[in-house]
């Protein structure tokens, strides 16, 4: 197919939303379902270009679902909106093949917990705090990012860590965050924040597990993850 420089100026059953409602999405190359979130490109390019052009400076569609922000905004004709859009697509499709993948786990083990955040975690070179949300039985309702940055009670606050918990109607909660060092050994801060947030719970009545810290696997140390729980910072 000749492409023209606007998608607008495409003949109608060429364009890339009228080709997926007459054919499937299935129908659709890459960067024909990325130029539809686009939307729109900019003079001199249209937003099936602007996606090849996506595709091609992150090398694959893996790499380019786990792009920063910042990092789709590097391609001219990205805006902060559009890496947005783009970044919410992503994070949705990768959460719907992790339920497809593994239905409501029961997440009640820190090695559980370790396997099933791994993925969220990999390749992230800030650190992240997360709650997992569980239900009686210890299976999974779903995943929340708290923050992004060191963690510190200044930036993890009771009512962020409870909020979703409440409104789920969970009754457990694993905290996860991840080192970027690789080491996940627990820092003070670690310890502190953690042992506030079970007093919180406790108010609350909803029961903190555990904390899992995730790190990298290495020559030297067993496991790339650290259980606040397992080494005792739960009864201290």
């Amino acid at each position: 197919m000749t492409q023209a420089t606007r998608i607008k100026d495409m003949p109608d059953l060429e364009r890339p939303r009228e080709r997926l409602a007459a054919h499937g999405a299935e129908a659709l190359s890459p960067a024909e379902l990325i130029a539809i979130l686009l939307r729109t490109g900019l003079r001199g390019r249209s937003a099936i270009e602007v996606a090849h052009e996506l595709i091609r400076q992150h090398g694959d569609l893996n790499a380019l679902a786990r792009a920063s922000l910042e990092d789709l905004q590097k391609i001219k004709g990205i805006g902060r909106d559009k890496a947005v859009t783009l970044q919410a697509a992503f994070t949705l499709a990768r959460r719907m093949a992790r339920e497809l993948r593994q239905p409501r786990p029961q997440l009640d083990q820190p090695a559980a917990v370790a396997e099933y955040m791994r993925e969220e975690f990999r390749g992230k070179e800030v650190e992240e705090f997360h709650a997992v949300l569980l239900d009686t039985r210890r299976r999974l309702i779903r995943t929340e990012r708290i923050s992004t940055g060191t963690l510190d009670s200044a930036i993890v606050h009771a009512r962020e860590v409870f909020r979703g918990a409440i409104g789920a109607n969970a009754s457990a909660i694993v905290l996860v965050h991840n080192h970027p060092s690789g080491d996940p050994t627990p820092s003070k801060a670690d310890i502190t924040v953690t042992r506030d947030l079970i007093r919180a719970g406790q108010l609350l009545k909803i029961d903190v597990l555990d904390h899992v810290i995730l790190g990298e696997r290495r020559a030297d140390r067993e496991g790339d993850f650290f259980s606040l729980k397992e080494h005792g910072y739960f009864y201290q």
